[in-house]
């Protein structure tokens, strides 16, 4: 990381949630779908990575990449013919990553019927004119919502470094054994 970015804050005075907010809407065709007729979970994937990084796009006024997507998690099929809603929204933004909040609703054309398909949190990095990482604005969570899950982000965003220190222990003592041998 550019040793001068560091000690970068961002001079932004922030950005509300609102303003990163996006709606895709798709119609799954029998090219997405399996053997059941029910969509590919990939490409819900998919349209849940390009939701998240317009989003996130949006917030940072930058070209974005995905870092991780924590996780997702599927709780109802999606038929062909329907149509799919993804809704993304920066929920956090740190120094140069955001987390992203994303929610899949799948729609009966035919009668209305709406189901909750699928959630996911993301984080994209923000890049500037050279390929490297670069400062972003902070989140202005306004109202109890946007409260509500900018905290919640916070601990998903602890729980990941965590981790991340975790799986760093775990290699540095996974290379100390292979070197031993």
């Amino acid at each position: 990381m550019h040793s001068t970015m560091k000690k970068q804050q961002s001079t932004s005075p922030g950005k509300s949630p609102k303003e990163s907010q996006v709606t895709m809407t798709e119609i799954v065709l029998p090219s997405d779908a399996n053997a059941l007729g029910t969509i590919f979970g990939g490409k819900i994937m998919a349209w849940i990575d390009i939701a998240g990084a317009i989003a996130a796009g949006r917030h940072a006024r930058r070209v974005v990449v995905t870092a991780s997507i924590d996780a997702l998690h599927f709780v109802a099929p999606v038929k062909v013919g329907n149509v799919v809603h993804i809704k993304a929204c920066v929920n956090y933004a740190g120094r140069t990553s955001m987390e992203v909040g994303i929610r899949v609703d799948s729609e009966n054309p035919v009668t209305g019927e709406t189901h909750h398909t699928a959630t996911a949190y993301a984080t994209f990095v923000a890049l500037d004119e050279h390929g490297r990482p670069c400062i972003v604005p902070p989140v202005l969570a306004e109202g109890p919502e946007e409260k509500r899950r900018y905290e919640a982000a916070m601990k998903r965003r602890a729980a990941r470094m965590r981790l991340a220190e975790e799986l760093k222990r775990h290699e540095e003592e996974r290379s100390e054994t292979s070197d031993e041998e």
